[in-house]
């Protein structure tokens, strides 16, 4: 059995997780907090503590590779599933008289957080008191993410998945949040009911649709109180991943376009597919078009980089954000550009150097001699 871990668990391992900088102090505009940087204790990387009140991190949600095999292996009842949206998780939460919305890793996250107005109705922190609403931000004009879904055209969407309750662990009851989500009207990601284990054929043909859209992939969930979750994406989203990333590729571990490729054969063999003219054009242009442009990148201006923008409500707001990446990023140098105000909003754009492929190839275009 997993062992269960309370608010007061937390709070009483606070001091200690402290001193052993297992948990940092953030402050967000005169907000002191704390967040946990790592698992430890059985407390989830991600949990935040504000005085009294813990938002528990997100748990970690386990990848299927076969998807009829991991299914059978890994289901003891029936399972809803949802579209898994390609976008960052956050968790939106009432403190004190902020609404806050918290990263993957626990800081509130300035730009999500300026523009909830503008994502979702904000009444049901008024009406449920110490309700989260965990949910995926997506589109194009984010400061994480160079991929998107190719259904959020421009700006962001919000898409709920999740709801949990402020010192509790867990999620809420599928039906309960579903009863929730309709009456407070939030945007939620696509559902597509509940299956039998036995429906593998089913869910093929959904995988499948959701692979020709270039959609990323689909979330289970089972239907019983030990609420058992697994995640499997489409093949084409693994391209996706590789075409975003390949202008970044010195920077990432080799294992990050390795097993995107695994994934994707794996994906064709299971599904009868087979690497069409087409998907090889694309994972051969991922790949290269990436570092074309890094290239040109260099010639032009002997850094490569690349361009984010996205919109604020306040300008206090981007300034944080800005300086929140740039504190965040170890290796990664972050510029801006300008912050202007542009329709009712402010325009942040900043670039993401990257500095070890914008060395390398400094030394390769300037003739340096190599040995292979």
């Amino acid at each position: 059995m997993p062992i269960t871990v309370t608010d007061q668990t937390v709070l009483q391992q606070l001091p200690a997780a402290l001193e052993r900088k297992k948990f940092l102090t953030k402050d967000f505009k005169g907000l002191e907090y704390y967040h946990a940087i790592d698992d430890w204790k059985h407390i989830p990387r991600g949990t935040a503590v504000f005085g009294e009140q813990v938002v528990f991190g997100y748990p970690h949600i386990g990848r299927v590779l076969a998807l009829e095999a991991g299914l059978k292996a890994h289901f003891q009842a029936p399972f809803w599933a949802e579209e898994k949206i390609n976008g960052f998780n956050v968790r939106i939460a009432r403190i004190g008289d902020k609404i806050v919305a918290l990263t993957r890793g626990g800081f509130i996250c300035p730009f999500t957080t300026d523009r909830l107005p503008d994502l979702m109705p904000l009444e049901i922190f008024q009406k449920e008191p110490g309700i989260i609403v965990c949910a995926e931000v997506a589109g194009p004009d984010n400061p994480y993410l160079e991929s998107y879904p190719p259904f959020v055209k421009t700006d962001i969407q919000l898409f709920v998945f999740d709801l949990m309750a402020v010192g509790k662990p867990g999620f809420f009851p599928y039906e309960e949040k579903l009863t929730l989500l309709e009456k407070y009207s939030l945007p939620s990601v696509p559902r597509f009911g509940r299956f039998e284990i036995e429906n593998v054929e089913a869910i093929r043909h959904l995988i499948l649709d959701l692979h020709q859209k270039w959609h990323e992939g689909i979330v289970f969930k089972e239907d019983s109180e030990r609420d058992h979750r697994a995640k499997y994406v489409t093949g084409n989203s693994n391209i996706d991943d590789i075409r975003a990333a390949a202008d970044n590729l010195m920077e990432l571990p080799p294992e990050y376009f390795t097993n995107r490729l695994l994934r994707l054969a794996l994906f064709l063999e299971e599904n009868g597919l087979t690497a069409s003219a087409t998907m090889k054009q694309d994972l051969g242009g991922a790949f290269l078009d990436g570092l074309h442009r890094a290239v040109e990148h260099y010639r032009r201006e002997h850094r490569v980089y690349t361009t984010f923008r996205c919109r604020f409500r306040e300008k206090e707001n981007a300034e944080l954000m800005l300086n929140h990446l740039k504190r965040a990023s170890r290796r990664i140098k972050i510029v801006q550009r300008d912050l202007h105000q542009e329709e009712g909003h402010w325009l942040l754009e900043f670039d993401r150097i990257y500095p070890h492929l914008t060395g390398m190839l400094g030394d390769l275009l300037s003739g340096r001699m190599i040995f292979d």
